[in-house]
């Protein structure tokens, strides 16, 4: 590769950007550093308050195949500056991500923040380890943060990543957020209502 970007801009796509207008911006970001190849503090910080993810790997036909992976904020981490890890909680036990990665190693990581509008890609490749107990139990949520059976653990290896612009990102609130919000609410309002009963009159003379 030239650039870190031709990972995602291959000649095809360079052709239909050049053919619809967009090639000369997207060659003016490759001069000028283009995208990430490690994991920056910024990235970890973002990482670290995330509750779910878009994991997509693709068979030996080119068959792809995207799947949620979802737990506690944290439950993805930063192992070093080129390693994502998480341990892989017991599902449906379809195992199509992990066959696709025995053939494939390629994946990719696509994360979502619904509130911040923020949305970040990250190419690389993966791989499953099925015997390393000690990991997975690092990679393991306390209990009191989530209860799951994890049964494996996924390591990611960081290639490229980019920070896309916010544009389409229909804007969602966590639930916690919303309680708090609530709650704020609510005290508000039995604050006003004891205002309003302190200024009403007593009738008394």
């Amino acid at each position: 590769m030239d650039y870190i970007s031709d990972i995602a801009f291959t000649k095809s796509v360079k052709a239909i950007q050049l053919r619809k207008g967009s090639r000369d911006i997207y060659a003016q970001m490759e001069q000028y550093g283009g995208w990430q190849t490690e994991i920056t503090p910024e990235l970890a910080d973002f990482v670290a308050e995330q509750r779910s993810f878009f994991l997509a790997t693709t068979n030996t036909y080119g068959q792809p195949y995207v799947q949620h992976r979802g737990g506690p904020p944290g439950f993805l981490k930063v192992i070093d500056r080129k390693t994502l890890a998480f341990a892989d909680y017991q599902g449906n036990r379809q195992f199509i991500s992990q066959g696709n990665l025995a053939e494939n190693p390629r994946a990719f990581i696509f994360l979502i923040d619904y509130t911040n509008r923020i949305r970040i890609k990250i190419w690389g490749k993966a791989k499953v380890i099925e015997d390393s107990p000690e990991l997975l139990a690092q990679l393991m949520p306390s209990q009191n943060q989530y209860h799951a059976r994890a049964e494996q653990v996924l390591v990611f290896t960081v290639e490229a990543w980019d920070k896309n612009c916010p544009q389409h990102i229909p804007p969602r609130i966590e639930q916690k957020d919303a309680d708090k919000l609530l709650q704020e609410q609510k005290l508000r309002i039995e604050e006003l209502e004891e205002q309003v009963r302190l200024l009403r009159p007593t009738g008394r003379e």
